[in-house]
């Protein structure tokens, strides 16, 4: 005879009678973590994911079955079986189409999605009452083959540097794989397309600074051993793992919020389902006041209105994007038969 399935749970989270079922299934087959332990690790970093998630749409990366098991995106919250509480904001894609996407008002709505087989929760960088203006700028510092974290990490302390000059404060975290990422707190007066020329200004000074470390080439066979920042992850419809979501990878690490003095000196796989929450709990979140003045991002547009004047115009966007006024080709460059040799 098999072995007893586990009982379905009932749990009340922030209000809100929460159904976990198949509490015993193996999620993390390398370090046997259970669905019944993602659960509760996303009620025990509840204030952490929270101020990630609260009123943005957000894109749920399920794994029902575990992390070997199918995967896939959702981005639609179903029309039934879903709780009469959960709430949505309808959010347009570069095609013109739509979707209602969830859009977590409480812990509740990310103890639902985790019922529902979501590890990676990826929220749109708006919020719920203009999801046509991003309040959050995102630097996503991605290695190259033959660049480690450590390289991403330096990276990331150049532009610390360089967000120092402008006066703003930039909010690090592990990627929860190589990489950074880092957040600006931005005022939500500009479209996608003037943030993300925002973002490719920003990246430009940065690889101005470093050239041997850092590049912006879209092209993969133009990156070389560098850090690529990874500008188009603020172009409409691209998300990156948010703060304290887990990842779908065998150690099962988590992107976590650091301060920027700590940044050098950790190791991101050691921030984990297990270690993370503990850390949270004694720590308190690096993160906590990310919300707490929203900056002004003129003197970026006014680097990206120089650029253009030297020559240095848009970027290509990525391939499932309508062409955009301005953007160069989308060709490899080595395919590229009009190029000058």
């Amino acid at each position: 005879m098999g072995a007893t399935k586990a009982a379905a749970e009932q749990i009340e989270v922030a209000g809100h009678d929460v159904r976990l079922t198949s509490p015993d299934r193996v999620i993390f087959p390398q370090r046997g973590f259970t669905k019944a332990d993602v659960f509760h690790y996303y009620l025990a970093v509840g204030d952490g994911i929270m101020r990630a998630l609260r009123e943005r749409p957000t894109t749920l990366q399920r794994f029902p079955e575990g992390i070997e098991g199918e995967a896939f995106f959702q981005k639609r919250v179903p029309a039934r079986g879903v709780p009469p509480w959960v709430q949505t904001a309808t959010i347009s894609f570069p095609s013109g189409r739509s979707a209602a996407e969830l859009c977590p008002a409480d812990l509740a709505h990310v103890a639902w999605a985790a019922q529902m087989g979501t590890i990676v929760f990826h929220p749109w960088p708006v919020r719920a009452a203009d999801v046509d203006r991003p309040d959050e700028l995102r630097i996503d510092l991605d290695p190259q083959p033959g660049t480690d974290f450590a390289d991403a990490a330096t990276a990331a302390g150049e532009l610390r540097g360089i967000l120092d000059e402008l006066g703003v404060t930039g909010w690090p975290k592990t990627s929860g794989g190589r990489g950074v990422h880092v957040y600006l707190r931005i005022a939500p007066r500009w479209t996608f397309t003037e943030v993300r020329r925002a973002t490719i200004a920003l990246a430009r000074e940065l690889e101005r600074r470093r050239p041997e470390l850092v590049t912006t080439a879209w092209w993969k066979e133009q990156r070389g051993a560098r850090v690529f920042v990874d500008y188009n992850q603020m172009a409409r419809d691209r998300t990156i793992a948010c703060a304290y979501s887990l990842r779908a990878n065998a150690r099962a690490t988590v992107s976590t919020p650091v301060t920027w003095d700590e940044l050098p000196e950790v190791d991101p796989d050691d921030f984990d389902l297990r270690t993370v929450p503990a850390r949270l709990a004694e720590r308190g979140d690096p993160h906590a006041g990310i919300d707490d003045t929203e900056w002004d991002i003129t003197p970026l547009l006014k680097w990206a209105d120089r650029n253009d004047t030297a020559g240095q115009g848009d970027l290509p966007y990525p391939p499932d994007h309508p062409k955009m006024p301005g953007e160069p080709k989308r060709v490899q460059p080595s395919k590229d038969r009009d190029r000058p040799r």
